[in-house]
């Protein structure tokens, strides 16, 4: 049986919880959680890919166990959260990996990248966006507009996006038979949306994410000219990043697979066997660890 160890480091002062398994002198697979969940979505991936690689996937700042600083301690960007996780790599001693990304640590993952190119030798994505193509227009256009209008009404609008019935809606829409789904995903979620000063992060997450669409040319630049290895499994049914997204990086990665499954968003609650095969499977061919 895989033993998966929680720890905790600090960086920048900030202590950033992180769950580990597998062998030290293993290839590493870093896993980016995303909105609005933690390095829990991946309780089960872990023990299912840690016999071969050292399978990392640390908390971001204001999620999790990792600290949540309100907003006027700590500047909640996509930059700043990328800028911690770099750093905690360094602490840990992590050089080279693949990552593997979800919502949110997409965009993590993409400023690691352009941070340093040589480190990141794979991508997997799952509903982890990096084309125009992905947005679903329903879900975004208020995040959009709060983005660019930035009035309270606008802020206020995106409040219905932390309550129970849209996350509960984000683990089970999409999913043919949403019994599969564990509750207690979805429960632990909103237990940690409930802190004080939560509203405010979260918020401030949702106005920064225009500065990720301004990243895409980037992006796309260093999947043309690094022939990173790209596996794209999506949930094709996902309201929030729809399977044209996936399907995008073969433009910039011609070579990537793609798989969309009949699922949705958080795919590991409903497929974790399908994806755990997926991604042992593409890696035997497509691992560039040194």
């Amino acid at each position: 049986m895989v033993t998966v160890h929680h720890r905790t480091v600090s960086v920048d002062g900030l202590d950033v919880f992180y769950r580990e398994a597998g062998p030290a002198d293993a290839p590493v697979l870093l896993l980016l959680h995303g909105y609005p969940s933690s390095s829990h979505m991946f309780r089960h991936l872990i023990p299912a890919l840690a016999d071969r690689y050292r399978v990392i996937a640390p908390d971001h700042i204001g999620f999790g166990r990792s600290a949540a600083p309100s907003v006027d301690e700590f500047e909640y960007t996509f930059a700043a959260l990328a800028g911690v996780t770099g750093r905690f790599l360094s602490t840990i001693g992590v050089t080279q990996y693949t990552i593997y990304v979800q919502d949110y640590g997409a965009p993590v993952g993409w400023r690691l990248a352009l941070a340093d190119p040589a480190a990141v030798v794979g991508v997997i994505s799952q509903n982890g966006n990096a084309y125009e193509e992905g947005f679903v227009p329903g879900f975004w256009d208020p995040i959009w507009a709060d983005a660019a209008e930035r009035t309270t009404e606008t802020r206020d609008a995106l409040r219905p996006a932390l309550g129970r019935e849209a996350v509960e809606w984000q683990y089970t829409h999409g999913v043919p038979d949403p019994t599969t789904v564990d509750p207690d995903a979805w429960e632990h979620d909103l237990a940690l949306l409930a802190r004080p000063g939560q509203d405010d992060v979260q918020l401030a997450l949702f106005r920064d994410y225009t500065t990720n669409r301004e990243l895409y040319p980037a992006v796309h630049e260093w999947l043309r000219t690094s022939q990173v290895p790209v596996l794209a499994i999506w949930g094709r049914n996902d309201e929030i990043f729809a399977a044209a997204g996936a399907t995008a990086f073969t433009r910039d990665a011609p070579h990537a697979r793609i798989e969309l499954v009949d699922g949705g968003h958080f795919l590991l609650e409903s497929d974790l066997d399908l994806v755990a095969d997926a991604i042992t499977s593409w890696l035997a061919t497509n691992d560039r660890s040194a």
